[in-house]
């Protein structure tokens, strides 16, 4: 059995303030609402919720059962809630990155401190590897890529500079035994 929320709470906003009338005031809604809400309500449980007259609105034996019960529930689901809506006033949590460990040291220095600083309620894991894997399959949020290394079907957003640059180092002995190289292909001979 499927029972709406929205259903639960009219039940709940008419039982404590004693009436529809009443309840409508303190919920914003309208009488008639809460009033089908109710009915809708009770033919799902199939039992009457209320004894209603032209001048009180009474919780049955069901009915007071249910709300006992359901108050400290809806109070729960609120908190529930409330925990939700933290994350959407600020981010927090737990970021999981996965970047090769040239970005972990090119790039990730250059960002890191001023993202923590901007945004204290996240925690960041990086986890730097070399192989290409999936991502999301690999259990993270995002990952840093270099663009021949780019899956198709992901967004990708420049964070560095587009162009990199490397320099290689060796001793003017070995460049006299070796020559010197004219393009960086030469140096896988």
């Amino acid at each position: 059995m499927k029972i709406d929320l929205s259903d639960l709470n009219a039940f709940v906003m008419v039982a404590r303030a004693k009436g529809f009338r009443d309840g409508a005031r303190q919920s914003g809604a309208s009488a008639s609402a809460l009033s089908e809400a109710v009915r809708r309500l009770e033919g799902q449980l199939g039992v009457r919720l209320f004894h209603r007259t032209t001048r009180s609105v009474v919780p049955t034996e069901a009915g007071k059962r249910l709300l006992e019960r359901l108050g400290p529930a809806l109070r729960e689901v609120d908190v529930a809630l409330g925990v939700v809506n933290d994350f959407r006033d600020r981010p927090a949590g737990t970021l999981k990155l996965n970047v090769p460990v040239s970005a972990a040291r090119l790039v990730l220095p250059h960002i890191v401190p001023s993202f923590i600083a901007a945004y204290p309620d996240i925690r960041l894991e990086v986890i730097t590897e070399e192989s290409f894997i999936d991502v999301l399959a690999a259990g993270c949020d995002a990952g840093i890529r270099y663009e021949e290394r780019l899956e198709q079907d992901m967004v990708a957003v420049p964070i560095g500079p587009r162009i990199q640059r490397y320099a290689t180092a060796a001793s003017p002995a070995y460049l006299d035994r070796h020559g010197r190289p004219e393009h960086p292909r030469d140096l896988l001979g």
